[in-house]
């Protein structure tokens, strides 16, 4: 596979980005030139601007609902307009104090989403806001947004939660007339995910209503959910992943709100032992396939500031890593191929899998990763024990030297989504035959797949 490593104008307009300057009637060009290293089956489409407004203010993570595209930030978040990945445009920024900022949405309609809840991370100090409101000292939990005026949205509930909120999976529980969200809150000494009610008639009324003790861990940093005729959960927690049972499946009582343990998962290497040089990170993302077969794991060594993917260091360092969903026996690991510099923080982070259609009976697993300084990553794992990449895009080092690089990347309805630390909002589009056959959804919260292939 080539490398398209130098991209003369033509060139840029021949695959649809506008060359010519900002002005009203262009978009910015895709900040994808003539040092990046990208797969000849990828294609850089759109631009949304979004560079950070003040150090230590990052763009974080997506969610999509219809035609629009919601890109947290630790100040916040905004709502893009996708309709046209070609000239994705910003409709709105919603200003809220507070890290991390990672985002959940869910809605009644297929066009846009009602409701969005917000990570707030640490303990707010003094004089902070969110929507104008002022944020309590030392609040941590989350953050409930009214979306039904989708201009206009209003914060209508601050909910505290032991820990903090690092991040938040959503699940849809349609009978009850609320969603279900677990949170995690990272690398705090807290043993457990909280679990969260949100009733859609009294957003306000959002409340921490129980929690699912972990074990052999302090805390979980994500969970990824499937559904339908699945029903499970795994949670990446320190170097002891915890699978739980959440739809009475394999293990009586199990349910959305009473999560029932099955089983740990852990890899030599991966753990969090003071003075080992290579147990400097925690389990941190984890996903299924849509079978429910595989279960996928990546971890962040050195806290994701750290350039752990040179060529000197391990391959566990820089790796996924599949589990058979039923057992937590090992399937198989993929190692980055491309070795970055000492310049580049670097780590596997945040990825979905796609939703593809069974040929002959057969499933196919591709999934789609960000890597902060690393770039995309796209990886066929249909044989978990032979896994290989079929697309990429690396970026050069940033300079000066500094955090950023590839938040998050996804796969949504045919295109690729990567929220960049620093720049904002790309889109791509992947011309590979490994995903010709994908089902489009009406949104997408890439922790939770709320339906099941068989």
């Amino acid at each position: 596979m080539s490398k398209l490593k130098l991209f003369a104008a033509l060139a840029v307009v021949a695959i649809g980005i506008v060359a010519a300057p900002l002005n009203a009637s262009g978009p910015p060009k895709v900040p994808v030139v003539a040092d990046w290293e990208i797969s000849d089956n990828l294609t850089p489409l759109g631009y949304s601007p979004r560079p950070n407004p003040a150090p230590g203010v990052f763009n974080s993570d997506l969610a999509f609902w219809g035609d629009w595209a919601f890109q947290g930030t630790y100040d916040g978040f905004r709502i893009v307009d996708i309709t046209k990945p070609q000239r994705p445009k910003e409709f709105l920024f919603q200003p809220c104090n507070g890290n991390q900022g990672d985002i959940v949405i869910w809605g009644k309609s297929k066009d846009k989403p009602d409701l969005l809840v917000r990570s707030y991370n640490s303990p707010a100090p003094a004089g902070v806001t969110c929507d104008g409101q002022p944020i309590p000292v030392g609040f941590e939990g989350i953050h409930v947004f009214d979306l039904s005026n989708f201009g206009n949205p209003q914060l209508v509930a601050q909910v505290p939660v032991t820990g903090g909120s690092h991040t938040a999976t959503l699940v849809p529980d349609t009978a009850n007339n609320r969603v279900i969200i677990y949170n995690q809150t990272s690398g705090s000494t807290t043993p457990f995910i909280s679990i969260i009610s949100v009733p859609l008639d009294n957003l306000a009324g959002t409340s921490v209503i129980g929690t699912a003790p972990l074990v052999e861990a302090g805390a979980c940093h994500d969970s990824g959910v499937i559904l339908g005729s699945v029903n499970k959960m795994v949670c990446a927690s320190h170097d002891h992943a915890n699978v739980y049972d959440i739809g009475a499946n394999s293990t009586p009582g199990g349910s959305l709100t009473s999560p029932v343990f099955l089983f740990t998962i852990s890899e030599p290497g991966v753990c969090n032992e003071p003075g080992n040089p290579l147990c400097n990170g925690n389990w941190h993302s984890a996903a299924f396939t849509f079978d429910g077969e595989v279960i996928i794991l990546g971890w962040e060594p050195g806290g994701g500031s750290q350039p752990e993917c040179e060529a000197t260091d391990p391959a566990v360092k820089k790796s996924w890593f599949f589990y058979d969903a039923d057992t937590g026996a090992k399937l198989g690991q993929f190692v980055l191929p491309r070795p970055q510099t000492a310049a580049e923080n670097c780590t596997i982070h945040n990825y979905n899998v796609v939703p593809l259609r069974n040929k002959a009976g057969k499933p196919r697993y591709v999934l789609v990763g960000g890597n902060y300084q690393a770039g995309i990553s796209v990886v066929d794992f249909t044989n978990p024990a032979a896994a290989k990449e079929i697309a990429y895009a690396d970026p050069p080092p940033l300079v000066p030297t500094q955090l950023g690089g590839d938040w998050s990347t996804y796969w949504y309805n045919g295109r690729i989504y990567e929220s960049d630390i620093t720049r904002g909002l790309l889109i791509w589009r992947l011309n590979d035959p490994a995903v010709t056959s994908y089902f489009r959804t009406d949104h997408l919260n890439p922790q939770t797949s709320e339906f099941s292939i068989d």
